[in-house]
């Protein structure tokens, strides 16, 4: 059993093997939705990437909202398992497992019965409206999975088991890219089977990390006996997860409402949008996993009353954000024409390719402030201020949002990019002062 005690050792070390997974792990599944569209754009046409990728914004609400519930558990279990009350620890994860089945459900129910009104409330193209229903209503049936393999895999982080989800999401995603181009691209079928296949890749996850955990991980396998709810652990997981469910809620919905503002633009420029937030998603998950490595390690050590260790970890994670932000950004800027070429070619692609080489040009200098931010909401939810994180993002979503609705209209996709680091840089304003205050109060 591969379990990770960040209470002691070298602080380096244990960040950059938790952190090292995870960032694997997360692109893996980062490439659900991005071969998805490339084989969309490229097979079926520049109708069928547009379709996904107004999809996505949803999806990610959906996604983000289920992770947003687990990561909250997660902290209750990576402090149960800092402090060693394995007890507490399975009595967590039953509760997580047994009402989130209700939960997942009704999302699967309300977002099949929902999916058309929403799609006209975003402004969704007529050509393109049926095909990207069919999508997303297949991506619907599969949330009870995507539940299923997030709880189960936070469960494994929780103890510091960040390497074996990595294993199950290659399997997966290496299937999903399989039948992607057998199905799509030999075969020639439409938009609804490229989203069959990734909910298939989300049940082999998610099958994989419940047989994992019964055989080889016994201080997370639960008997038949064991299934049931704590009331006071729900209650506990429910404050943690709600108010961090919305907080990976808030982002994607101001996704959604830019989403409908590009939409307005014509086909071409939301295939290049389309293309353009896969580039960042897979830009801005490394910073994501650092900051979920500071959060495990914050809980554990804070579990284990260690707050020297705490500031240490804190220190080093956001050195290791920064270095990050050096490598990516140079990347991003040496290719960002071959890497629009993946998604389109052919007639058409010209100016789809044209609006996204501006975009990356502009952003690729902003990655340095989600960095900095995702280090130091790492921070917060691992000492449990998950109030701090929610507001935090929610002032970064809003004013992205407002200066896109203003910038947008007059200056195209390439405004979005100085719209999201107008939130970046006031969420910083917020958060920066946060972070002192509560150090100088709790972590002497």
């Amino acid at each position: 059993m591969a379990t990770l005690d960040m209470t002691k050792g070298n602080i380096w070390r244990e960040i950059i093997s938790y952190t090292i997974p995870l960032v694997l792990g997360n692109i893996f599944q980062l490439m659900y939705n991005a071969v998805d569209s490339m084989i969309a754009g490229r097979f079926i046409g520049p109708e069928a990437l547009a379709a996904a990728g107004m999809a996505g914004p949803v999806m990610n609400i959906l996604i983000l909202g289920i992770s947003g519930i687990c990561i909250g558990a997660g902290v209750l279990m990576s402090s149960f398992f800092g402090s060693h009350d394995e007890e507490k620890l399975r009595k967590e994860l039953s509760t997580l497992l047994v009402s989130g089945t209700l939960f997942s459900l009704a999302v699967t129910v309300l977002g099949f019965i929902f999916a058309s009104p929403l799609l006209c409330v975003l402004n969704v193209p007529g050509e393109v409206h049926d095909m990207t229903l069919v999508y997303l209503r297949i991506i619907f049936i599969g949330a009870p999975f995507t539940y299923f393999y997030n709880a189960l895999s936070q469960a494994l982080k929780s103890v510091g088991d960040s390497k074996t989800p990595l294993k199950f999401l290659v399997v997966s995603s290496v299937l999903n890219c399989l039948l992607d181009l057998f199905f799509i691209g030999y075969l020639g079928f439409g938009i609804a089977c490229s989203a069959i296949t990734t909910v298939v890749a989300q049940v082999l996850s998610a099958l994989c990390c419940f047989v994992y955990i019964w055989r080889k991980v016994p201080v997370l396998s639960l008997a038949p006996h064991d299934l049931g709810v704590d009331k006071a652990l729900l209650k506990s997981t429910l404050s943690y997860g709600t108010v961090t469910a919305l907080q990976q809620s808030v982002q994607p919905i101001g996704k959604l409402l830019i989403q409908s503002s590009v939409n307005t633009l014509g086909v071409s420029v939301i295939a290049a949008y389309n293309a353009v937030t896969k580039i960042d998603d897979f830009a801005f998950t490394p910073e994501q996993n650092i900051g979920h490595a500071i959060t495990t390690f914050t809980a554990q050590n804070m579990g284990a009353g260690n707050k020297v260790r705490v500031r240490e970890g804190f220190r080093k994670g956001l050195a290791l954000e920064a270095l990050y932000f050096l490598i990516i950004a140079s990347l991003v800027l040496l290719f960002r024409k071959p890497i629009m070429k993946l998604f389109v070619t052919g007639e058409g692609s010209g100016n789809v390719i044209a609006e996204g080489v501006l975009y990356l040009s502009t952003m690729a200098f902003f990655y340095i402030l989600p960095a900095m931010t995702n280090g130091i909401q790492g921070f917060f939810r691992g000492v449990g201020r998950m109030k701090t994180t929610l507001l935090c993002t929610t002032i970064q979503a809003s004013f992205r949002v407002i200066f896109t609705f203003i910038l947008v209209p007059h200056y195209g996709i390439h405004a979005i990019a100085y719209a999201c680091a107008i939130g970046w840089i006031l969420m910083l304003l917020y958060e920066v002062p946060c972070y002192f205050r509560y150090r100088k109060e709790s972590l002497r």
